[in-house]
């Protein structure tokens, strides 16, 4: 008797068990955290903003132009909020989504390519890294401009090394680049195009590109679609949107912005730690893809890239990514740890195709050596790990102007349990990738440690952190915006920050310390004034504060009013942590 046949395609079982995985590690709880300051407070609430006012083209900010990030990410935003209401959950849905799409679309081109094999390897590595998972659960324009990004430059090797009747697709690389401007701004074409030129100058391929992309007819692709908006921009906002732009864009390449400018040599940790455990193996992966490609440029005279070895080519398309990001992102002035996200992509193609290889050729250079890389990096990041609640105390001295209950408060077992995980699964990626004939195994043990380790600090260091550091002065907020008037007053005194005016769904003034004069100001105003503050704060309020009367208590911040007796919603006293009910 034949046996039965499944019906299921390996392809399909692929993408079932990557998309469970990626909506495991970026949905889960992505609504149970308050929003963090600043970046992510400021964007959900640009969104709210827009969903309110039907300004679908000038974002606003505590309902001020904001013209630091164009509109597309904001229209997103103000679409999940229509669908499933305003809370953490709606505004950081787009960036989960679009990172869920990024690991689909990462398998289904590397297993067009290399197999289905490879495709699964390149796919788990883009997801399992703490850079991917962090940046597809918050409110940043990130995840939206590494999916288009990565969209645009796999567009581009189809139209341009695919086969003949795939050459429409280069006609997306310039939609996507115009999608990725319209979430970031002039990155979104620069990170494409920095990669194209790196890899055609490498190749000397200049000249056919010029035949055979149509660029003069994708330049205006890109501008009819990227270009619009900024002009309707510039039309009802001017100088002031002129000089906002060119500050935010070439400003911040020239100069470093709000204290963001760090060493030249910033990216090499973050790299090291952002893209862990694979990062290991990635510079192994780096040279081995340049000497293959070398190699094959040597044995042929006619193109750089023979039929019976494509992927050498595309391999080193992939390495050049790697390396024109990442020179290009370090001669920026301002530095920091998310820009560099549009580069994994290609870092999870390298590392996955070098990984397959080693696993049939005993020849293949560095094998051992990734190996013992990605164990000492694990291994130092274990000892962090465990070192954090000892050494926590000798530094949370310096948080209490930021979170006022930051020296009483622990960090509970989850650091522990985060070290234990990467001892023991970097003990077990030795003894699987030491070994010729377990070596296999050494992979899945890496992906189960970074895996178990975001779950740890998803479900035990998150929550901890979020209701001691996060969440009180949102949840004091959130009361204020429930008794205020429109005509009143919410003050928020000490520290910025922008969170405070998505929760109280209304304008807020952000008083600094040395700014009291406006607290003045507006208690001689009529109405209603409430002040948000940490209560170390409460003495260097003016005299005239004296009067207001305290109303609620939330570890180490205090709601002040003019009135004695408002309404204190059951949720600002049980709600669950991170969710905001609708007023």
């Amino acid at each position: 008797m034949d046996r039965p046949h499944s019906t299921i395609s390996p392809h399909f079982m692929n993408l079932a068990i990557l998309g469970l995985l990626a909506v495991l590690l970026m949905f889960l709880g992505l609504g149970s955290m308050g929003l963090t300051d600043r970046d992510e407070g400021r964007n959900a609430e640009a969104g709210r903003e827009m969903l309110e006012t039907g300004d679908w083209i000038s974002p606003t900010f505590n309902y001020e132009p904001r013209f630091a990030k164009p509109v597309l990410v904001y229209w997103l935003m103000s679409l999940s909020y229509r669908s499933f209401g305003v809370d953490e959950f709606s505004a950081r849905l787009p960036s989960a989504v679009f990172g869920l799409g990024l690991i689909l679309l990462q398998y289904l081109f590397l297993s067009r390519f290399f197999g289905r094999a490879v495709g699964l390897f390149g796919a788990l590595m883009l997801l399992l890294n703490i850079q991917i998972i962090g940046l597809g659960r918050m409110v940043l324009t990130d995840s939206v401009l590494i999916f288009f990004t990565t969209l645009s430059l796999f567009s581009f090797w189809l139209g341009f090394q695919g086969r003949s009747n795939e050459r429409w697709w280069r006609w997306v690389f310039y939609l996507s680049m115009a999608m990725a401007t319209l979430a970031k701004g002039p990155v979104g074409f620069l990170v494409p195009l920095v990669t194209v030129a790196l890899y055609l100058t490498a190749t000397r391929q200049w000249r056919r590109f010029w035949e055979e992309t149509s660029p003069l007819a994708g330049s205006l692709l890109f501008a009819a679609v990227a270009l619009p908006c900024y002009a309707v921009m510039w039309s009802i906002h001017g100088a002031q949107y002129a000089a906002s732009a060119q500050a935010n864009t070439v400003g911040r390449f020239l100069n470093p912005m709000e204290g963001h400018g760090f060493t030249v040599l910033f990216y090499v940790p973050v790299l090291l730690l952002g893209f862990f455990p694979w990062s290991g193996w990635l510079p192994f992966a780096w040279v081995d893809a340049y000497r293959s490609w070398r190699q094959a440029r040597r044995r042929t005279t006619d193109e750089p890239s023979t039929p019976e070895r494509p992927s050498i080519e595309l391999e080193w398309f992939a390495a050049a990514w790697v390396l024109g990001v990442l020179v290009f992102f370090t001669l920026s002035s301002t530095r920091l740890a998310h820009y560099i996200g549009p580069l994994f992509p290609a870092a999870a193609l390298l590392t996955a195709t070098y990984w397959h290889r080693s696993l049939f050729d005993p020849d293949i250079k560095g094998r051992r050596a990734s190996i013992h890389t990605m164990m000492a990096t694990g291994y130092v990041l274990a000892i962090a790990f465990a070192s954090l609640p000892s050494l926590y105390p000798s530094f949370a001295g310096k948080l209490t102007k930021e979170f006022p209950l930051a020296t009483t408060i622990g960090l509970g077992s989850g650091p522990y349990l985060a070290a234990t995980v990467l001892l023991i699964g970097m003990a077990l990626v030795g003894y699987f990738g030491l070994s010729d004939e377990r070596r296999g195994g050494a992979f899945w043990a890496a992906g189960a440690s970074i895996a178990l380790v975001m779950l740890i600090v998803l479900q035990l260091v998150v929550p901890g952190v979020n209701r001691y550091f996060i969440s009180p002065p949102q949840t004091l907020s959130y009361t204020a915006g429930v008794n205020l008037a429109p005509t009143d007053r919410l003050i928020v005194y000490g520290s910025t920050r922008p969170s405070n005016a998505f929760y109280a769904r209304r304008k807020v003034i952000f008083v600094s310390e040395g700014e009291e004069a406006t607290i003045r100001q507006a208690l001689a105003e009529p109405g209603q004034t409430m002040v948000v503050l940490p209560e170390t704060y409460e003495s260097k309020l003016p005299p005239e504060a004296k009067t207001l009367v305290p109303i609620l208590k939330q570890y180490g911040y205090v709601l002040l009013a003019t009135r004695p007796m408002v309404t204190v919603p059951d949720h600002a006293t049980q709600r669950p942590v991170g969710t905001m009910p609708a007023h």
